[in-house]
């Protein structure tokens, strides 16, 4: 078989719309294999399907369910959530009439609503399946490795008895112990996570992160998720605008951090979002300036207007876009030294790091941005560091080609579940 033969990729995700960055990734990557000369088939369990499927020809299978929040009652959505049997039937059937030698399943998420019933239909297939780490719900019951009571990094091992001991759930405990019996079944009893010959690893962050639970054998590809930045040019003012946080105010992100060590030296936050937390950032820094959600194309301005973006993020995030786009358009970065986001960031040179979780040391990396001449030096630099080696969706598919012939490589010699020996990293 030639390596230059279309392949089809059967795209599982939860949602058949856009709503967070793993349906992003998913449906720019299905658009850039079609253009590629694929064949991308989106199967996802809650509709509605985005036009932007339909108007770049991709083949949708939506079943038109709802997510688990969105279920009529919580009693049907932890029945969803834990096995969907409807998934599994869709999924199995439309996996049956794929072509056995130059098909690849690729699961960008699970956990909102399709469920781990997707692994015994990906098994019958005998299909090389992929999964794309957006979160960490096939590792961590709740999904971050983050303890969202305690508003730090969780580092305790999932589902051991110190685990299973602690109320780390955002919501409850009762939803934390339903979320741990669903990873013990999906993983224990199901052989979800074993289904996966290969995983996508979008920072070294995330590599380190999980290298331990992933299945022996198993390969780490290292790929950037696709970036659609426009080229404006190096900034001609950079040292004006506000210093902004751009995303959902939400307190793993770190917002009130940011609003507190600004305070602390009279700064005024922007805050481009929403989120849980907006309202006690509205009642504790009454003097923020909180803009709510904007339309992408204003976001996108306000990033290039900004003096300075502050990702103040206080869990394992694997690629936050947002730094990136800030690259893109020569905005300098202050971020925190946990999340992935500091692997884009050169510490003094395209933007600043601080210490997670630590007010005062954002406030003395905010007070270095205040510095004309820092502000400009860093611009220029952050600027012309994207556009050397930018992530767009034309390397993102390269990537991806890459690592799909690798897993058809290994199914034809019969390895592609199972495999024994320690996690292998690929490089893109």
């Amino acid at each position: 078989m030639s390596v230059f033969e279309p392949l089809t990729i059967v795209i599982c995700l939860d949602h058949a719309s856009v709503t967070g960055g793993q349906a992003k990734v998913a449906f720019d990557s299905a658009i850039g294999l079609k253009a590629a000369g694929h064949r991308p088939i989106v199967f996802a369990a809650a509709g509605p399907v985005d036009p932007l499927l339909r108007d770049n020809g991709i083949e949708v299978v939506c079943l038109g369910q709802t997510d688990l929040l969105g279920a009529s009652s919580k009693l049907k959505g932890a029945v969803q959530g834990v096995w969907n049997a409807p998934a599994q039937r869709a999924l199995a059937n439309l996996l049956a009439g794929m072509p056995q030698d130059r098909t690849i399943v690729h699961v960008h998420g699970w956990a909102k609503a399709l469920s781990p019933s997707i692994a015994p239909a990906i098994r019958a297939s005998g299909l090389p399946a992929i999964f794309t780490l957006h979160d960490y719900f096939l590792f961590c019951p709740t999904g971050g490795f983050y303890d969202y009571t305690a508003h730090e990094l969780c580092e305790r091992r999932p589902l051991g008895l110190s685990c299973l001991a602690t109320n780390c759930d955002a919501v409850s405990y009762p939803r934390k112990a339903w979320r741990s019996a669903r990873l013990a079944m999906a993983n224990g009893l199901v052989g979800l996570r074993d289904m996966f010959s290969d995983f996508v690893c979008i920072s070294s962050v995330q590599r380190d992160l999980i290298a331990p639970y992933v299945p022996g054998g198993a390969r780490l590809h290292a790929i950037s998720n696709p970036v659609a930045a426009e080229d404006l040019g190096p900034k001609p003012e950079p040292a004006s605008g506000d210093m902004i946080f751009v995303g959902r105010i939400s307190p793993e992100k770190g917002p009130l951090l940011f609003a507190e060590a600004a305070r602390r030296i009279g700064l005024v936050p922007t805050f481009v979002g929403d989120g849980p937390a907006a309202s006690e950032l509205r009642e504790k820094y009454p003097e923020a300036r909180v803009l709510g959600w904007q339309k992408p194309e204003e976001a996108r301005k306000a990033l290039r207007a900004a003096r300075a973006l502050v990702f103040p993020s206080r869990w394992y995030e694997g690629q936050p876009l947002t730094v990136l786009e800030a690259k893109a358009a020569g905005t300098p970065v202050v971020v925190s030294d946990v999340c992935a986001g500091r692997e884009e960031i050169v510490d003094g040179e395209t933007g600043l790091w601080f210490k997670s979780g630590d007010a005062a040391d954002l406030a003395r990396a905010l007070t270095a941005m205040q510095d004309d001449s820092v502000v400009r030096k860093m611009s220029n630099a952050s600027y012309a560091a994207y556009w050397r080696d930018p992530p767009t969706l034309a390397r993102h598919v390269e990537r991806l080609e890459k690592a799909y012939r690798g897993m058809q490589a290994g199914a034809r010699q019969g390895i592609a579940h199972g495999a024994t020996g320690a996690a292998a990293c690929v490089s893109p």
